[in-house]
C-alpha cells in the first residue's frame, strides 16, 4: 500500500532535483552527508536550526523555498541516519500540514515557490527545477500520484500534529539548549557537533572528561555571574564618582564590560544574568555526551540541573532569553540588548520552536530529584566543604569542584609559603599541628558574649584599671546580633583556609587531611542544620568581627546564601557522627587556661607538643625569663609556682615594712647613699614601691602572679612536650584551685596579677610602657572591649556563682552545666 505522506514527499524531492523515488529515505547514507555538507549543514545542530527557520515566525507565511528545502533536508537526514523513522514523518507531516495551509492548490505552491526562485535571482543555476514543476503539474491535472487534494484528505485525517522534538520524559530538558542549537534527537551521536573538539579546547581549556565536569560544577555553583553580581551590588551603593573612579581602574576587555555594567545600571535595567551561566552548563553537558565523556545519564543530570536552577530563577521564556543576552553583553563588552528581538525571535515566537511549551513544569519532579542526588553525589568528598568555605575568600578555587586534578607547582610554592610566613606551619610539623587553628573555646567565648550581650548582662565599661575602649565596647555591645547564631563558623572558615592551603602545597599526608575535612563537615553539620542557617550565621559574624585591614566578606557570603546553585546549597549535608578537627576543652580547663591573662595570648584551644621549629623558640624564652634548662627543672619550677611562688617573698621581706615607716624610710635611705649591686637595687626597688604601695601592692593578694605563671608555663612545658596531657591537666586543676581559694571574681583576680606584675618586674627603661600596656590589657581583658581581647568577661570565674546567661544553641564546651543540651 502506498503511503501518501511519503509518496508526496518524494514526489516534492523532484523539484530539489532528485530522482523520483517512492521511498524518500532511499538515498545511501554516504551520499546523503556529503550533500548535507555540500548544503552547509554540517551537523545536527545546524539541521535543527535550518527546519526551525524554515516556518519563520508567528502571524506571517513561511518562506515557500525554505520549506522546500527542509523537506530535502529532513530526507536527507532520514538516509544519513541522523533522525530516526518517527523524526523524519513528524517533520515531513508538518511540514506538508504548513505548504496546504498556505497554498490552495499545487499551482498555487509551483507558483509561490517559484516566486521565491526568481526573488533569490535563481543563484544555483538551471538545475531543471521549471521542468519539474511542469512534470508535477502534468500528473496533478492527469489525477496521478498524490494530488493535492488526496494530500488534504490525508491531513484532514491525521489531523493531530506529531512531535517535532524528542519526546521522552528527561530529554525535555535539552529545549533549553536550543538557543545555542536545537537538539533535534536525542541520544548525541558523532555528527550532532561538528569541530567540537577544538572548540571546546580553544574556548573553554576543556581536554578530557575531569576538565569538563570541573567546567560544569562551576557553571552550576559560581560562573561569571558571581563576580557580577558582586560588582553590580557594590556600585548600585557608590555614588556617580566612585563608579568613575571604578570604570576608570579597569584596563582592556574588563574596561569594557564595565562600561555596559554601568550602562545597565543607569538606565534601570534588571541586573539579572545567571542564565549566562546555566544555559551554557546545559550546552556543556551536551558537549560532553557528544564527546562520548559523559554517558546519556550523567549528561541528562547535568542539564536537568541546568534546568532546576533556571526553573528556580525564570518565570518564562522571555526572562530567561534576556537574562542571557545581558550575560553575553557583560561576557563580550558591548551591549546586545538593542538586538535582543532580533536575536531572539525565531525561538520565541516560531511555530515549531523547541521553546513552545511553558518554560515553568517542562521537566517534571522525579528526574529534577534524581540529578539533585546526582549533583550532590558529585560533591560528595568532603573537601567539597573545605572549597566552599575557602572559595568565598578567594573564588578562584570554586573551579575546583568535582575530580580532583593536579596543582600547578606555583600554586604549591604559594600555598607552602602562606603556611610558613602568615602561620609559621610547616610540613614537617605533620597534621596534628593544624588543630592548633581549631578554636572551639573561642567559639564559646563569642556565644556567650552574644547571649549576655542580649540580655543586658555584660560586664561594665568602668573596671578599676580603667575605662574599655568606645569601639572596642561598641563591638562588643553589637555581639546581641549573634546571639541566635553559633559562632562555630567565624573560626571555622579561617580553618577550612588554612586546610586548603595545606592540601595545595601537597606537603602533608593526605588521607590525614581528608579525615580533617570530614570533621570539618561533621562539626558544621551538628550546628548549622541547613547551609542557609550557616551562611546567615556567617554573614551575621562576618559583620560584627571584621578581619582587621581585610575587606569585610558580607557581600560574597549572601551572594552564596542568595544563589540557588552556589556550591553550599549543594553539599553533603548530613550530621552523621559528630568528630572535630581539633580536640574540645572542658570549660574548666578553658577557664584554667584563661588564668594566664594578658601575660600571654589568649588559649583558645588546648595546646600540643610542637615541632622542633617551634620548640626552641620556646626554649630560649624560658631560658631567658626563668633560666629553667629542661623537663625536671620547669617541673620543680612549676611546683614551686604553685605551692608558694614569688608572694611569700614580699609576704615575707617586704610586708612587715608596712608595719614600720621609719624602718623602712631607713631601709630605702641606706640603700640610696651608696652603690648597689644589682640585687640590691632590685630590693631598693622593690622597698619604694612598698613604700609608695605602688599599684596595691600592700593591699592585694598577689597570688595571682604566681597562678598566671604557673598556667603560662604549663601550655609551654606541654609544647615542648615536656608534660604529658595528664600531668597538663593535674596543674591546670591546681591552678583553677588556687585561684577559686585567693579571689571571688576575675576583678580581684585582675588585681592581684597586675600588683604582682608591677611588683616584681625589675627596672627596665621599658617598664612604664610595659606596666601601662598590661593595665590597658586587664581592661581589655575584664570587659571584652575588644570581644576577642581575651575570654575572663564570658567566663565564671573559679568557684564564683554563675551569673551567665545561656548561650540558645548547643555550640558550648563540655561542662557548661547552665546549658541544657
Amino acid at each position: 500500500m502506498i503511503d501518501p505522506l511519503n509518496a508526496w514527499w518524494a514526489q516534492q524531492l523532484v523539484l530539489c532535483d532528485w530522482a523520483f523515488d517512492p521511498d524518500p529515505l532511499s538515498v545511501e547514507p554516504q551520499a546523503a552527508l556529503m550533500r548535507l555538507h555540500g548544503l552547509g549543514v554540517a551537523d545536527r545542530g545546524e539541521l535543527g536550526w535550518r527546519l526551525v527557520e524554515s516556518f519563520g515566525v508567528g502571524g506571517s507565511m513561511a518562506d515557500p523555498a525554505r520549506l522546500l528545502a527542509a523537506l530535502e533536508l529532513v530526507a536527507l537526514a532520514g538516509a544519513a541516519g541522523w533522525l530516526d523513522e518517527r523524526a523524519g514523518r513528524a517533520w515531513a507531516h508538518r511540514l506538508a500540514a504548513e505548504i496546504s495551509a498556505h497554498h490552495r492548490d499545487l499551482d498555487a505552491w509551483l507558483s509561490a515557490l517559484r516566486r521565491a526562485r526568481s526573488a533569490e535571482g535563481w543563484v544555483r543555476g538551471d538545475d531543471g527545477f521549471f521542468e519539474a514543476c511542469e512534470a508535477l503539474a502534468a500528473l496533478e491535472h492527469d489525477g496521478d500520484g498524490i494530488t493535492w487534494e488526496r494530500l488534504g484528505e490525508w491531513l484532514a485525517i491525521h489531523d493531530t500534529l506529531p512531535p517535532l522534538w524528542p519526546v521522552e520524559e528527561e530529554a525535555q530538558v535539552w529545549r533549553l539548549r536550543a538557543g545555542f542549537a536545537p537538539v533535534i534527537s536525542v541520544p548525541a551521536i558523532e555528527g550532532d557537533w561538528s569541530g567540537l573538539a577544538g572548540w571546546l579546547g580553544e574556548a573553554w581549556q576543556i581536554h578530557h572528561r575531569d576538565d569538563l565536569i570541573r567546567s560544569l560544577l562551576w557553571l552550576g555553583g559560581q560562573g561569571d555571574r558571581q563576580g557580577w553580581d558582586l560588582d553590580a551590588t557594590r556600585l548600585l551603593e557608590s555614588d556617580p564618582a566612585s563608579r568613575y573612579a571604578w570604570l576608570h581602574k579597569l584596563e582592556g576587555e574588563d574596561q569594557r564590560y564595565g562600561r555596559v555594567l554601568l550602562e545597565f545600571i543607569e538606565h534601570g535595567e534588571p541586573l539579572e544574568w545567571a542564565a549566562w551561566d546555566w544555559l551554557r552548563l546545559i550546552d556543556l553537558a551536551w558537549a560532553g555526551a557528544c564527546m562520548g565523556w559523559l554517558s546519556g545519564r550523567e549528561a541528562a543530570d547535568f542539564a536537568l540541573h541546568g534546568a532546576d536552577l533556571v526553573m528556580h530563577r525564570y518565570s518564562d521564556w522571555a526572562a530567561l532569553a534576556r537574562a542571557y543576552q545581558r550575560g553575553r553583553s557583560l561576557f563580550e563588552g558591548r551591549n546586545l540588548l538593542s538586538t535582543f528581538e532580533a536575536d531572539w525571535r525565531l525561538l520565541l515566537q516560531s511555530p515549531v520552536s523547541p521553546w513552545r511549551p511553558a518554560l515553568q513544569g517542562l521537566v517534571g519532579h522525579e528526574p529534577l530529584e534524581r540529578s539533585r542526588q546526582a549533583i550532590r553525589a558529585w560533591r560528595a568528598d568532603p573537601r567539597h566543604w573545605v572549597l566552599a568555605l575557602a572559595a568565598v575568600r578567594e573564588p578562584e578555587l570554586a573551579a575546583r569542584q568535582g575530580p580532583a586534578g593536579p596543582v600547578a607547582v606555583a600554586r604549591r610554592e604559594d600555598a607552602l609559603q602562606y603556611l610558613a610566613e602568615t602561620l609559621d606551619l610547616h610540613p614537617d610539623e605533620g597534621i596534628s599541628a593544624l588543630s592548633r587553628y581549631w578554636l572551639p573555646a573561642q567559639a564559646h567565648h563569642l556565644n556567650q558574649l552574644a547571649a549576655d550581650a542580649a540580655h543586658g548582662a555584660l560586664p561594665p565599661a568602668e573596671t578599676s584599671f580603667g575605662h574599655a575602649d568606645p569601639a572596642g565596647l561598641a563591638s562588643r555591645d553589637a555581639l546581641r546580633r549573634g546571639s541566635r547564631h553559633a559562632a562555630t563558623i567565624h573560626m571555622a572558615e579561617k580553618y577550612a583556609f588554612y586546610l586548603q592551603m595545606a592540601m595545595d602545597c601537597e606537603a602533608f599526608d593526605a588521607e590525614g587531611l581528608a579525615a580533617l575535612a570530614d570533621a570539618l563537615r561533621a562539626s558544621l553539620c551538628r550546628f548549622y542544620p541547613d547551609p542557609r542557617r550557616l551562611l546567615e550565621a556567617w554573614a551575621t559574624w562576618e559583620g560584627l568581627l571584621p578581619e582587621e585591614e581585610q575587606p569585610s566578606l558580607v557581600v560574597e557570603i549572601r551572594w552564596h546564601e542568595e544563589d540557588p546553585g552556589s556550591l553550599f546549597h549543594w553539599l553533603d549535608w548530613r550530621a552523621g557522627e559528630w568528630q572535630e578537627p581539633g580536640p574540645r576543652p572542658s570549660l574548666n580547663l578553658f577557664t584554667a587556661m584563661a588564668l594566664v591573662g594578658p601575660l600571654n595570648s589568649p588559649a583558645w584551644s588546648l595546646p600540643h607538643p610542637e615541632s622542633e621549629r617551634e620548640r626552641v623558640s620556646i626554649r630560649e624564652w624560658i631560658d631567658g625569663h626563668y633560666g629553667l634548662q629542661g623537663a625536671e627543672e620547669l617541673g620543680e619550677f612549676l611546683e614551686f609556682l604553685l605551692e608558694s611562688g614569688d608572694r611569700p617573698e614580699y609576704l615575707i621581706n617586704y610586708a612587715p615594712y608596712t608595719l614600720n615607716a621609719a624602718r623602712l624610710g631607713s631601709e630605702i635611705a641606706t640603700l640610696e647613699s651608696g652603690e648597689c649591686s644589682d640585687e640590691e637595687r632590685t630590693h631598693l626597688l622593690r622597698l619604694q614601691r612598698v613604700r609608695d604601695n605602688e599599684d596595691g601592692c600592700n593591699e592585694t593578694d598577689m597570688a595571682a602572679w604566681d597562678v598566671a605563671q604557673a598556667v603560662d608555663l604549663a601550655i609551654a612545658a606541654r609544647q615542648l612536650g615536656w608534660l604529658e596531657e595528664r600531668a597538663f591537666v593535674a596543674v591546670l586543676e591546681r591552678a583553677h584551685g588556687l585561684a577559686a581559694a585567693h579571689y571571688s571574681g576575675w576583678e580581684a583576680y585582675a588585681r592581684g596579677l597586675y600588683a604582682g606584675f608591677s611588683f616584681f618586674m625589675g627596672e627596665t627603661p621599658e617598664r612604664e610602657s610595659f606596666v601601662a600596656g598590661f593595665r590597658q590589657a586587664l581592661v581589655a581583658w575584664l570587659s571584652a572591649a575588644p570581644p576577642l581581647a581575651g575570654p575572663w568577661a564570658s567566663l565564671e570565674f573559679p568557684g564564683a556563682r554563675p551569673r551567665h546567661w545561656a548561650p540558645m544553641h548547643i555550640d558550648t564546651l563540655p561542662g557548661d552545666s547552665r546549658t541544657l543540651h
